[in-house]
């Protein structure tokens, strides 16, 4: 088959291939542990099920705007205004059917090809993706282990050349846990002010901060106007099968991003709009009960690998994942991800699947039962311990 040539530039995301991949044992009767797929195991919470039920039962079953109906806009508008401490209005909000369409839609609508997008690397693949689906160059800025995976300012500074059209951060990071603190996000709005760039500001895990605060670019003065922000309910409520994400940007750009909605998906889902609405407007107690039981996970599987000969590990500071240092094993780390999966029936991700510089690290997401840790962790430290031998 003579496929376009552009589809040579488009990558993937690895962990669902690793799914797969697990899924094919396990239907070969192998028993697997799964710690690859970011996706909270907690239920929906019933409130939200229950908005959904009565509107399908109230037939609102139907077309919307593909901006979204106007009553979430307006409540998204409000919980963000409230949130990052800036005035939003409800033509700034475009809705989606999850948060990838806000990154391919900032990036389509606004980078040309030949121009550069500067990503922290290792990052969530799809940025990296998009920026070459659209004919532009990726420019990748490192993320440093032994600065908790963050960078400096001014290693940001240096990469910035006349092509640079946007910068794309994420915050707290998927897959190292980390997360910017208040000052690195000034450092990266002053560059972006002085170098009139755009901003993609990914912040699905805003939620999912332990003990420290979440800082949003689009709280800083000057920044409303450069910025987008990509939210969405996956994370927060445990709504991964709902597909519902939402951007924060100007009018205009949101306009253009809604004209890609109407030429590929029409709309959101109309009753899950509504079932989002009682997720903003609704109890908010799932949200602290899920952040505190993360942490729990958090603690012992940070424990757990540190455990390990020849493995150390970063505590994570938000987000559901642990980013664990393998180099110490000689080998690529994706042979060290096949070696788990197929000696120890523990299925996680290999850090290049990330980027070039997530080589000699492995993606463990903690999304699960801690009961579920304490079985499988032990796994991977008998596992490793072969290597090492």
């Amino acid at each position: 088959m003579k496929l376009a040539d552009r589809m040579s530039l488009m990558g993937t995301e690895t962990a669902f291939e690793v799914l797969a991949m697990a899924k094919g044992l396990e239907a070969q009767g192998k028993k697997i542990m799964h710690f690859e797929i970011g996706e909270p195991d907690f239920d929906t919470p019933q409130n939200i099920k229950d908005a959904a039920c009565k509107a399908l039962k109230d037939n609102q079953t139907h077309y919307t705007p593909a901006c979204g109906i106007a009553d979430l806009r307006q409540a998204i508008a409000e919980h963000i205004s409230k949130d990052r401490r800036v005035e939003v209005k409800p033509e700034e909000v475009v809705v989606l059917p999850g948060a990838k369409p806000a990154i391919y839609g900032a990036i389509t609508t606004l980078v040309n090809p030949g121009e550069e997008v500067i990503i922290p690397n290792p990052s969530f693949p799809i940025y990296e993706s998009v920026v070459n689906f659209v004919g532009a160059k990726p420019v990748l800025l490192p993320l440093d282990e032994e600065k908790d995976f963050r960078f400096d300012i001014s290693d940001l500074e240096k990469m910035v050349t006349k092509k640079t059209k946007m910068i794309c951060i994420n915050s707290p990071h998927n897959p190292c846990g980390s997360i910017l603190t208040k000052k690195d996000i000034q450092g990266i709005c002053e560059i972006v002010k002085r170098h009139n760039l755009w901003l993609v500001s990914d912040e699905v895990y805003s939620k999912l901060i332990y003990n420290d605060e979440h800082a949003s670019p689009l709280s800083e003065p000057g920044m409303k106007e450069r910025t987008i922000m990509i939210d969405g309910f996956s994370k927060t409520y445990a709504m991964t099968g709902w597909r519902l994400g939402y951007a924060i940007a100007p009018k205009e750009l949101v306009d253009m991003m809604t004209r890609i909605g109407i030429n590929i998906w029409s709309c959101p889902v109309s009753f899950v709009q509504k079932a989002a609405i009682e997720a903003l407007r609704g109890p908010q107690d799932f949200v602290e009960k899920s952040r505190k039981e993360y942490i729990r996970r958090m603690e012992y599987i940070h424990g757990a690998l540190n455990g390990i000969d020849g493995v150390s590990c970063r505590k994570p500071r938000g987000a559901f994942y642990a980013f664990p240092n393998v180099k110490s094993f000689g080998m690529p780390a994706k042979d060290v991800m096949t070696h788990l999966l197929n000696d120890a029936g523990v299925a996680c991700l290999h850090g290049s699947a990330f980027g070039k510089y997530g080589e000699g690290y492995l993606r463990f997401s903690y999304a699960t039962s801690l009961e579920n840790l304490q079985k499988g962790m032990p796994l991977v430290k008998e596992s490793l311990e072969k290597l090492k031998k």
